[in-house]
C-alpha cells in the first residue's frame, strides 16, 4: 500500500524523459471492446416493427445509427482509449450482456421503447455512467444550420467561438484548432521549442501532454506531483530545471488548478515559458484568475467527455498578439491571406460545425459547472468511507473528475461499485513515463507520488445530468464498497 497524501507542496524526485526505445511493454490497461464495434442490431433491429413506406424505413435506419453513434461517443474516455462508462457486473464487458445508458436529449423516446434489453426503463436501478456527454436539440440545430450555410471550415462560426471563449480567459486572444493535443503541439511550435530543448511535464496525466513535446522534437522531463492536488509540485519542478529547459507545462488535472503562482515565479526566475494544459479545466480558477490565463498560453480541449465539448476541437488562449498571429498562421498552412504562405504550417483548423456546437455548449457551461460543484459537495457530505477530494485555498475546482483515493484493494472496490450499478474509472492506469514511447534507457525513474496516485485513484460520476437520487446511490455504493477495504 502506498501512502495517500493530504499535505500539499511535497514533491518527489525528478525523471528525465528518454528517447523512444521500446525496452519493454507498458503496463497493460483495462481496455474493453469499443461499443462502435457493436452491430446495429445490438441497439435495435433495423427493420423491426411495421414498415409502411420508404420514409419510415429510412427513419428507422437513422435511429439505429444515431443510437450506436451516441453509445460510441459516451462510452469512450479521454483520447478514445479507455471505456469510462458503467461496466456490467457479470462477464468481461465484451459480450451480448452489455448494458448502455441512452441520453434522452439525443435518442427519441420511441426509440428507447423498442431497443430490447439495451434500453433502460427504470431510472432508479439503471446503471449510472461515469460520463454522459450532452448532445441536445440545440447542438443538432447548430450543426444543421452550418451545414446548410455552406461555410463549414474556419468561417464565421469559428471567429465567433474564439471571440466568445475569450471572455472566459481574461479576454485573451483565442485561436481555435481541431483538438486539445493540436493546441499544445501548435503552441510549442509557435514558441520555437524544438530538439535542443526540454519541457517539464507531469507523468500523472494523459499522454497528449508529453506527446506534444515529442512532436516538436523536444524532450519531456517528468516531475512528480503534489499528492493532494495531483498537479505538478513546485519543488519537484525546481529540481528538474536544467540549462536545456525551455518551458514548464502544468496540467490542471481533474479540473483543479495547478499552483500557478509558485510555478510562474520559477519560470520568471529562469526565463522559461509556461504552457498551461487546461484541457480538463474549463472555468477553473486560482484566486479568481481563470485557468488558461497565467502563462504564455493556455490550451483547452473540446473532446466529448470534457466539461464542454464541440464533438472535437481545441482552443489556445494567449495575451501576446504576435504569438496569436503566429498560431493562426501555423494552423492554416502558414498563410493568413489565401495562397500567400508566409511560413511552413500545418492543417489544424477547427470546422464551423464544431465551433457552432462549441458556442451552444459554452453558453451552458456556467450552469453545468455549478451543477458539477453542487454534485461534488453532495458527494463530499454523503461519502463517509473515504476522504473527499482536496481543494486548495483560493482554488475553483470544476470537477472534470471526482476522484478519490482507495488504498489497498481498488479492483475489489470497483467491482463492487459495478455490481451496485455505479460507473467508475481510473485516470490514469499507467503513468506516462512507463508508457512504451517514454521508457527510460537506463534505470528506473523515481516518481513516488505519481506511482502512489496511479495505484489508488478512482473517479466517480459527478456530471451535471445526475439526479439527487443518483447522487444518493453513488454515495451509498461508495460507502458499501469502502466497507470491504
Amino acid at each position: 500500500m502506498c501512502r495517500g497524501g493530504a499535505t500539499a507542496g511535497r514533491g518527489g524526485p525528478v525523471a528525465r524523459g528518454a528517447t523512444s526505445c521500446g525496452l519493454r511493454d507498458a503496463s497493460p490497461g483495462r481496455f474493453r471492446r469499443h461499443p462502435s464495434l457493436l452491430p446495429v442490431a445490438a441497439s435495435r433491429p433495423r427493420h423491426s416493427g411495421r414498415v409502411t413506406g420508404r420514409g419510415r424505413l429510412v427513419e428507422q435506419q437513422q435511429e439505429s445509427a444515431l443510437a450506436v453513434l451516441y453509445l460510441a461517443g459516451s462510452a469512450i474516455g479521454e483520447g478514445g482509449q479507455h471505456r469510462a462508462n458503467f461496466c456490467p457486473p457479470k462477464g468481461n464487458g465484451t459480450g451480448p450482456g452489455e448494458r448502455w445508458v441512452y441520453s434522452r436529449s439525443l435518442v427519441p423516446s420511441h426509440l428507447s421503447a423498442r431497443t430490447g434489453s439495451a434500453a433502460v426503463h427504470n431510472r432508479q436501478t439503471a446503471p449510472i455512467p461515469l460520463a454522459q456527454p450532452v448532445i441536445g436539440e440545440a447542438e443538432i440545430a447548430a450543426a444543421v444550420r452550418v451545414l446548410r450555410s455552406g461555410r463549414v471550415v474556419q468561417g464565421p462560426e469559428v471567429a465567433a467561438f474564439e471571440h466568445e471563449f475569450s471572455s472566459m480567459v481574461a479576454d485573451r486572444h483565442c485561436v481555435a484548432v481541431n483538438s486539445g493535443t493540436s493546441a499544445l503541439h501548435l503552441t510549442l511550435m509557435a514558441l520555437g521549442i524544438g530538439p535542443a530543448d526540454e519541457v517539464i511535464v507531469p507523468s500523472f496525466t494523459f499522454a497528449a501532454t508529453a506527446n506534444s513535446v515529442r512532436l516538436v522534437g523536444a524532450d519531456p522531463v517528468f516531475a512528480d506531483i503534489d499528492p493532494a492536488t495531483y498537479c505538478l509540485a513546485p519543488d519537484a519542478v525546481a529540481a528538474a530545471i536544467s540549462p536545456r529547459t525551455a518551458a514548464i507545462m502544468p496540467v490542471h488535472l481533474y479540473g483543479h488548478p495547478a499552483p500557478m503562482d509558485d510555478l510562474q515565479a520559477l519560470a520568471d526566475r529562469h526565463g522559461l515559458a509556461i504552457v498551461e494544459d487546461a484541457c480538463q479545466a474549463h472555468g477553473a480558477a486560482l484566486d479568481g484568475k481563470p485557468a488558461g490565463s497565467f502563462g504564455a498560453a493556455g490550451c483547452f480541449s473540446f473532446y466529448p467527455t470534457k466539461n464542454m465539448h464541440a464533438l472535437e476541437g481545441g482552443m489556445i488562449a494567449t495575451a501576446d498578439a504576435n504569438l496569436a498571429r503566429r498560431l493562426r498562421l501555423l494552423r492554416n498552412q502558414g498563410m493568413e491571406a489565401r495562397y500567400a504562405n508566409e511560413i511552413v504550417g500545418a492543417n489544424l483548423r477547427m470546422t464551423d460545425v464544431a465551433a457552432a456546437i462549441g458556442r451552444v455548449q459554452l453558453e451552458q457551461l456556467p450552469g453545468w459547472t455549478e451543477r458539477r460543484v453542487r454534485n461534488a459537495k453532495s458527494l463530499d457530505a454523503r461519502i463517509t468511507a473515504l476522504p473527499a477530494p482536496f481543494v486548495a485555498d483560493g482554488a475553483t475546482h470544476v470537477y472534470h473528475q471526482y476522484t478519490l483515493r482507495v488504498p489497498g484493494e481498488r479492483d475489489r472496490f470497483q467491482r463492487r461499485l459495478s455490481e451496485l450499478g455505479v460507473g467508475s474509472a481510473v485516470y490514469y492506469l499507467t503513468p506516462v513515463h512507463r508508457l512504451r514511447p517514454y521508457l527510460p534507457e537506463h534505470g528506473h525513474l523515481a516518481l513516488p507520488e505519481t506511482e502512489c496516485a496511479v495505484a489508488e485513484v478512482v473517479s466517480l460520476p459527478v456530471h451535471p445530468s445526475l439526479t439527487p437520487a443518483q447522487l444518493d446511490r453513488v454515495a451509498e455504493a461508495v460507502n458499501e464498497a469502502g466497507s470491504l477495504l
